[in-house]
């Protein structure tokens, strides 16, 4: 008999069906046996009574058992029955507890037994040791609360696709292993065995790679891209991280913003409509004054901060093209110049003639803007500087030599020069973005596999060692780690 999900029951009242499920709760009362059993789609209750030789097999079941369940479909009472419609019409779901039918169990099968779990999984880990829930993810994931947000999480990102492919950009994949270019954060490298003293670096984003698919005439690209940093960790930041990364052809910065407020706001108004977008329009704060008024250039402006569902999206914008570095002998010396987001921006219009004498460059404004959702920074993104001279000129203010101008980003000049149209994009933090919508700590909450607060995955044991076979292959010699005095 084909599998019955427990969601669609109330549908087949008064029929024969075959649920596979795990046993959420067991009660065993003497003569009647009740059970509680859940899939991905739902729970519902189950009955033994009037049949020995299955109230023998119940007495058995314990908590996080996998079964099949054979039963008959049959109708609760009707208040709740009627509760349970109202839910559903309130609330068009039906990820919860089924309350209109119960299962008249008339044979079991047990697919696979549990250990007694470490904690229980019927209820809200958000309080238990995170360490042991990262040991056991597996068991933390099937809880109600990680459940919802990986379900939240997989709808928010089928509507940015689906919103996204009727508006005609194309779902393209970027590489993993690629080269090592001097952008920002620390690369993760891999070496290569094919070509040895040689090493791939792991994206901390696909800047290069989505700009290339503009010169290659895609004209709308977007991808939910995974990105590593290697840099230190917080709440809301992790070793290996998602973005929803977009790039569009002939557009403006208007372009590209009015886009993405329109698509944020989709987000809002029909996956959480329990919540209020505090303006709309997303007020537009220039840099300085975010500086000024809050202190930081991601704001808070909430009215109410006691309101978890209150979201206060700005646009933060106007930045300063680049910013002078702290002198690593003299921090409160100057040093060099550095971009405030990537060197591959391009400035305002006006600043344009600046921007290709390097003159006056810190009063050059770039063609950046930032999307910040209640105190965190939630995407950021620029008009990017399609003209090789241009690229050429902010590397060289950045005090890159034409050496290394060519060696790091040859591939890229070269491209440019090729006919590349205007363009420009913007990625997503999505895991900052699911941590709000889903009234979340830390994003490693909305992550399915996180990594802790020190970078370790203490459920595989990752990182980990090598074997020394491993590292001859590679041409690796491990250099002795010197212990503290």
């Amino acid at each position: 008999m084909k599998r019955t999900h427990i969601k669609n029951l109330h549908q087949q009242q008064g029929e024969t069906v075959v649920i596979n499920c795990w046993v959420d709760v067991a009660r065993d009362q003497g003569k009647m046996a009740f059970f509680d059993f859940r899939d991905a789609s739902g729970k519902v209750q189950g009955v033994v009574f009037g049949k020995p030789e299955v109230l023998e097999i119940a007495k058995t079941l314990r908590p996080e058992w996998v079964v099949e369940v054979t039963g008959i479909v049959n109708e609760r009472n009707v208040k709740n029955a009627k509760e349970f419609k109202e839910e559903v019409a309130e609330t068009g779901k039906r990820d919860f507890f089924v309350k209109d039918v119960e299962l008249e169990i008339t044979d079991f099968k047990v697919l696979n037994k549990a250990e007694t779990p470490v904690f229980e999984v019927t209820e809200s880990t958000v309080n238990t040791n995170e360490e042991v829930r990262l040991k056991n993810r597996y068991l933390d994931l099937r809880t109600e609360r990680m459940q919802n947000n990986m379900k939240m999480r997989h709808r928010v990102a089928k509507l940015c696709r689906d919103y996204l492919d009727e508006n005609d950009f194309l779902e393209l994949e970027t590489p993993i292993l690629t080269k090592s270019t001097p952008e920002g954060a620390r690369d993760y490298v891999v070496p290569s065995r094919l070509s040895p003293h040689n090493f791939y670096a792991l994206p901390q984003s696909p800047q290069q790679y989505k700009q290339l698919l503009m010169t290659s005439g895609m004209e709308r690209y977007f991808q939910f891209a995974r990105c590593m940093r290697d840099e230190d960790l917080r709440g809301d930041r992790q070793p290996e991280f998602t973005q929803l990364d977009i790039e569009m052809s002939f557009v403006s910065e208007e372009d590209i913003m009015q886009m993405n407020e329109d698509l944020l706001i989709k987000i809002v108004t029909e996956l959480y409509p329990e919540k209020k977008i505090q303006q709309i329009p997303f007020p537009r704060i220039p840099y300085a004054e975010a500086m000024e008024k809050y202190g930081n250039d991601r704001p808070d402006i909430r009215e109410n901060k006691d309101d978890e569902n209150l979201l206060a999206f700005c646009w933060v914008v106007d930045f300063p093209f680049f910013e002078k570095t702290a002198d690593s002998d003299d921090p409160q010396a100057q040093g060099e110049w550095t971009f405030t987001h990537n060197p591959f921006s391009l400035s305002k219009p006006e600043h344009i003639e600046n921007l290709k004498n390097k003159e006056n460059i810190a009063d050059i404004m770039a063609a950046q803007y930032d999307i910040c959702l209640n105190g965190y920074e939630i995407g950021g993104g620029s008009v990017r500087a399609h003209d090789p001279e241009i690229l050429k000129s902010i590397l060289s203010i950045l005090g890159h030599s034409e050496e290394k101008i060519q060696e790091n980003f040859g591939h890229m000049l070269k491209a440019l020069g090729s006919g590349t149209p205007p363009h420009g994009g913007i990625a997503w933090g999505f895991d900052r973005l699911m941590m709000i919508l889903q009234n979340e700590r830390t994003i490693r909450e909305v992550i399915a596999f996180p990594k802790n607060g020190e970078g370790r995955d203490p459920m595989m044991e990752s990182p980990s060692s090598v074997s020394e076979d491993q590292l001859n292959e590679l041409h690796i010699q491990l250099k002795q780690i010197k212990k503290p005095q």
